[in-house]
């Protein structure tokens, strides 16, 4: 500490006497603040050391006598928090909570998950007794949308006087959200600190030479300081460039003229990019790769290489670190893992890490690469989410990824959170963040991702069926509005129309000046404007309800299909005649599900056809179709060409509609004979008219725009209580109470919350043994990864009965939901149908993963370990929930069922 420590310093003092290192600026500032009685918000850049601010709250709570709560957003950054809290306090001071994992939670300090915390908050749990400080590191979390709900009911429902330490990646709006915590939360400090423990240069590799992004005189990872790009590398990216174009257009090939295409760029192999790195001393490197399988084949690439990373005594000790990891492994699933392989890529220093590998294996390799005995990995993006395995080097292939919709440019915020992990703090002077060149990388946009400083936090925060019954149980309907309101989602919604009730003000403006050009509001030409426009919105108007007339005819007869029927597609990438496999009478929006004659297969909406869906006769199908295997695609498809049926031109639509409204009619005829209507200037001033109206319509839909956000979560909330009290969850008086219903899905913490609760409610998963159970509940919480994916072949008929009344209960469900304008409850998705329930039929993995698998590929073990943690997670709950005491058991047995071998090795 420094001779500027204050009297209020004491604990302070005290535990920084214990840290090999000393405090940087901002952690003397925040640590400070916390121990003046503030909140406190700390962002700053990975590696920065914005856990020492964590651990100081801890500090304080243990000096203090009372408890202290570190929270994480997964079960990995925990288990390392929980680790190293041990490690410093002793095994005896410190808990971890995980939701499957339960160690000493009596402890002064418990790590856990933020879920854990927030299901304590509602259950008003004994143990928030005694708590003096929350740690909720990765706070920005929030921003995500399937999680990030969660930390702010944890930041909304905490008691006043708990101290709250949130630390946070940097993000351009921190004072922002800094004022929203002060709201919220009372006192609250904000630290900022955007300096990297460890400067980070930028490089683009260009074959095998590696180029500073920069000009050495300028390092914008230093700050928002003005950067000048290397002119070498310009340069010689144009003669690169300039280079492949005549390549590209020199003759190749024996007997005949074949030319290049700038599509046949090869870029250098992963092996001499990992080699060139290792010569330049830029090893450990993490190489980003934005899909599973392209880590999983640059990993390949290398092994088949003669890249060896290692020495004999570092092989030595990975083999004990996989021995520690894996040795609770059966030995029979080895070889389904690929775990031979996997090892022998370990030996030799090399490595893949993402979500679709098992657990064991990603924290084997996360251990490795920490010791420095993995010199090369290759990752997705999930990486960078907290885990703490820093590099000395991060190297891009491509700035583009796949966004689970198209493919995606890297943002600047994206950008800077993978090459963040470039800089071992204490180990590296600096660190490095390198972009393999390839065409259509321009050295100015990389410049671009490298320096730009703006990371918005937006929240994520919407109330759920599950949020809501909790909040009424606490505290009435009144007050859970008011708490809503207090959101951060609502504050920045609310700080949006700000700018929608400027522009508002200035349209307004607008218009009165382009009134007066009209003659005002009382001059004859704005009368003539105004039967003009009447006379547009009529139109439109009828136009609209044509559209919707011909969606209702189609909606009408996609729910008459049946089985086997033969139809007309008449638009799209798939037109002409299919066959349909599985109808569905949905009475809102059908979506039967057929096979085209070209082969695909897929679901059809009422959008598909512009009028009524023309049925031309009637197939004869087998009793059972796969259609997701290409060949019995292939077969169905053939016999379908062969019945003959042909699908008919397309008729010419009668306009019909404006043509013989009489209100139409009759507003043509009064701007005819209006006298305005045969000035010299009407056309003129009809532009001016046309104008003012157009105006007049933006500035309405502001007005509503800014209506529809104000209060907007409030609004929500109060349809969704609309609805609970249709179903009896709540009473249905004034002042609504929670019923016994209710009071079980307050307990159920899912997606699919209601729907699980309708499902226990009615009893649509009585009568079922726990492998079928298991496969059940699986269908509520299983999402698959590709499109088309979302059916199994069905194991049992108790299952396939429960099946249909869990998808009756979701149809009718959807159907409420937008009765009430509220986002639909996502259908159920019968993938992991088939594989949980050979699995917690003590079947092998292999058949497990091969069951789950898609068109003919297996699922990948971590996924497959991710979903059994899932099910076991909504097993857990339904034997806390369910009405029935046989289905309690049965889910209890259900959950034994799953939790062994690899499934059991990730609990451990």
């Amino acid at each position: 500490m420094s001779s500027s420590e204050t009297s209020s310093d004491v604990e302070l003092s005290k535990f920084v006497s214990g840290l090999k290192f000393d405090l940087d600026p901002f952690q003397i500032n925040a640590c400070r603040a916390l121990e003046e009685g503030h909140g406190v918000l700390v962002c700053a850049p990975t590696g920065a050391g914005k856990t020492v601010v964590g651990e100081f709250a801890v500090h304080l709570a243990l000096a203090a006598g009372r408890k202290c709560f570190y929270t994480t957003p997964i079960k990995a950054l925990s288990n390392q928090k929980y680790a190293e809290l041990s490690e410093r306090y002793g095994p005896s001071e410190v808990g971890l909570l995980t939701g499957d994992t339960s160690i000493n939670s009596d402890a002064p300090v418990v790590v856990m998950t933020t879920e854990v915390l927030r299901n304590m908050l509602y259950a008003n749990s004994e143990a928030l007794r005694g708590l003096s400080h929350v740690v909720m590191d990765e706070v920005h979390y929030l921003a995500d949308r399937f999680r990030g709900a969660v930390w702010e009911e944890v930041i909304l429902h905490l008691s006043e006087d708990v101290r709250l330490v949130s630390l946070s990646a940097t993000v351009s709006n921190a004072e922002e959200f800094g004022g929203w915590m002060e709201t919220v939360r009372g006192d609250t400090t904000v630290v900022v600190d955007e300096t990297r423990p460890i400067p980070l240069w930028q490089h683009i590799m260009v074959g095998r030479r590696i180029f500073d992004l920069f000009d050495s005189r300028s390092n914008p990872s230093a700050g928002p300081s003005k950067f000048v790009v290397n002119q070498d590398l310009v340069r010689h990216v144009k003669q690169r460039q300039a280079l492949d174009r005549v390549e590209s257009w020199q003759p190749r090939g024996r007997g005949r003229s074949r030319y290049q295409s700038a599509n046949d760029f090869r870029p250098l192999p992963r092996p001499d990019v990992i080699a060139q790195l290792d010569k330049e001393g830029l090893l450990p490197a993490i190489t980003f790769i934005f899909s599973r399988a392209g880590c999983d084949a640059a990993l390949t690439q290398c092994v088949r290489s003669r890249l060896d990373l290692t020495t004999p005594e570092q092989v030595r000790e990975i083999d004990t670190i996989i021995d520690k990891h894996i040795g609770g492994l059966p030995k029979e699933d080895l070889e389904v893992l690929g775990y031979w392989e996997w090892r022998k890529a370990l030996q030799r220093g090399l490595a893949a890490h993402h979500a679709g590998m098992l657990p064991a294996f990603r924290q084997t390799v996360e251990e490795l690469f920490v010791k420095g005995l993995v010199r090369a990995v290759f990752a997705t993006e999930t990486l960078a989410l907290g885990i703490n395995m820093p590099a000395r080097t991060v190297v891009l292939e491509r700035l583009v990824k796949y966004n689970g919709e198209t493919h995606a440019e890297l943002t600047p915020g994206e950008y800077t959170q993978l090459t963040g992990r470039a800089g071992r703090r204490g180990i590296d002077i600096e660190g490095h963040a390198v972009v393999l060149w390839q065409p259509g990388v321009e050295p100015t946009d990389v410049a671009g991702l490298a320096s730009t400083r703006t990371f918005p936090l937006r929240s994520s925060f919407r109330p759920s069926y599950n949020m809501s019954i909790n909040l009424v149980d606490r505290m009435g309907v009144k007050e859970s509005r008011t708490l809503l309101e207090r959101s951060f989602a609502q504050f920045q919604a609310d700080r949006s129309v700000v700018g929608v009730v400027r522009s508002i003000e200035r349209n307004e403006t607008a218009l009165k000046a382009l009134q007066d050009k009209l003659g005002g509001p009382d001059g004859e030409y704005y009368e003539y404007a105004s039967l003009r426009d009447r006379l547009s919105d009529r139109e439109r108007k009828l136009e609209r309800e044509s559209r919707e007339d011909r969606r209702d005819q189609a909606v009408a007869s996609l729910r008459t299909l049946r089985r086997g029927d033969v139809i007309a597609i008449p638009i799209g990438r798939h037109s002409g005649t299919a066959v349909v496999l599985v109808p569905d009478n949905d009475p809102k929006d059908p979506r039967p599900l057929v096979l085209a004659e070209d082969q695909w297969a897929g679901k059809l909406s009422a959008a598909d056809f512009p009028e009524a869906a023309e049925t031309l006769g009637v197939m004869r199908l087998p009793k059972f179709v796969d259609h997701h295997t290409g060949r019995s695609r292939r077969d169905l498809a053939s016999a379908l060409r062969s019945t003959g049926f042909t699908a008919p031109r397309r008729k010419k639509r009668h306009k019909g509609g404006a043509s013989e409204d009489a209100e139409v009619a009759s507003l043509r005829r009064a701007i005819r004979s209006h006298p305005c209507h045969s000035w010299p200037d009407r056309d003129h001033l009809g532009r001016i008219g046309e104008k003012y109206n157009r105006l007049a319509r933006e500035t309405q839909a502001l007005r509503q725009k800014a209506a529809a956000t104000t209060n907007s979560l409030a609004r929500t909330f109060d349809r969704i209580v609309s609805l609970l009290k249709e179903r009896g969850y709540m009473s249905a008086e004034s002042v609504p109470q929670v019923t016994e219903a209710g009071q079980r899905l307050s307990r159920i913490y899912s997606e699919s919350d209601l729907l699980v609760a309708e499902c226990l409610r009615t009893g649509a998963w009585q009568g079922l043994t726990p492998p079928e159970l298991a496969a059940v509940v699986s269908s509520v919480v299983y999402e698959s990864r590709r499109d088309g994916d979302t059916t199994s072949r069905v194991p049992t008929q108790a299952i396939r009965h429960a099946l249909t009344d869990t998808q009756r209960l979701w149809s009718e469900l959807r159907a409420d939901e937008i009765r009430h304008k509220l986002p639909p409850t996502r259908e159920p998705d019968l993938g992991f149908v088939t594989a949980v329930y050979h699995w917690a039929s003590d079947n092998s993995l292999v058949e497990a993963l091969l069951a789950a698998g898609v068109q003919g590929r297996a699922l990948s073990a971590g996924d497959f370990v991710r979903w059994c943690r899932q099910v076991i997670d909504l097993l857990d709950q339904v034997r806390l929930t369910a009405t029935d005491p046989v289905v309690a058991k049965v889910a209890a047995k259900a959950v034994g069922a799953i939790r062994r071998g690899v499934v059991a090795l990730d609990a451990a």
